[in-house]
């Protein structure tokens, strides 16, 4: 309790104001505790990181061996993937678009969905954890092409994306080089500027990244890779940077990679970095 003089009312209100201030920083120091990741959730989020990437992985071969399989088809496989290698995802199931589709960033195929044929250009969104309590999510955006030749259009607005996606670990990187924490209202910029200039900004539909959760794939809002993020970004918390092109009724790009800073600020990629477009 502090001390001033006064009248009894005056200290009254002084002392109640200053343990109101102290509860609040109180609260906000645990709130940050409790989103930021121990060593080991760390270690379950990675050991998630790479089993998405295998899923990835099976999950095209997979449609190689099956020419005429449906975007829903696709999902199931992941479900079933998931449950082999002891994953869980939230409320929401993987996404899976062909073709004009994948323009809608959220696309949950019904059991009626697109099946496969010639030319048809392909996105997976996969987010999932460990079926551990307290595991956090992982989450990766990968993207195919069931053809002879991606089509010039879509490699065109992919090396766009990649550019952005990588120009915004490239910012975070130079940061934390020069001993700053870079906020997530700056990562955007950085990575939708690069968008912009490509001629593509009526084309962005939603955030850069978001925070990883542990109940569900997108953490707390506040601290999402956004324009109303001012604050630097938590370190030993995961995020995702997933830059996104739409172009209506044709077809969407979005690249997503997961990454955390260090309690050494060191940048730390948990995800492969897709670099081309699959040909299947």
């Amino acid at each position: 309790m502090i001390k001033i003089k006064g009248t009894l009312e005056e200290v009254l209100f002084v002392n109640c104001l200053f343990i109101s201030v102290v509860l609040k920083y109180t609260q906000v120091n645990l709130t940050l505790r409790n989103i930021m990741w121990s060593k080991q959730q760390i270690e379950y989020h990675e050991k998630a990181a790479k089993l998405l990437i295998k899923i990835k992985d099976l999950t095209f071969k997979h449609i190689q061996n099956n020419r005429s399989i449906s975007e829903y088809e696709i999902q199931q496989f992941v479900l079933e993937k998931f449950q082999e290698h002891n994953l869980e995802t939230d409320k929401y199931p993987p996404i899976v678009s062909y073709n004009q589709n994948s323009a809608t960033p959220e696309f949950y195929p019904k059991k009626s969905s697109e099946k496969l044929k010639d030319n048809t250009f392909i996105l997976i969104d996969l987010w999932a954890k460990l079926k551990i309590k307290n595991a956090p999510f992982a989450d990766i955006t990968w993207l195919s092409f069931y053809g002879k030749k991606v089509p010039t259009e879509i490699q065109q607005v992919f090396d766009v994306v990649v550019t952005a996606r990588d120009g915004a670990l490239k910012y975070i990187e130079i940061q934390l080089e020069n001993n700053k924490i870079p906020t997530g209202k700056d990562i955007e910029n950085v990575a939708f500027e690069i968008i912009k200039k490509a001629g593509f900004e009526k084309n962005i539909l939603h955030e850069l990244g978001h925070s990883l959760g542990i109940e569900q794939d997108h953490g707390p809002k506040p601290n999402w890779i956004y324009q109303k993020n001012k604050k630097s970004l938590l370190k030993n918390l995961g995020y995702t940077i997933e830059p996104g092109i739409y172009i209506e009724n044709k077809f969407g790009i979005r690249s997503e990679i997961d990454f955390y800073i260090s309690s050494d600020d060191k940048l730390i990629v948990t995800t492969d970095l897709q670099k081309e477009i699959i040909l299947l």
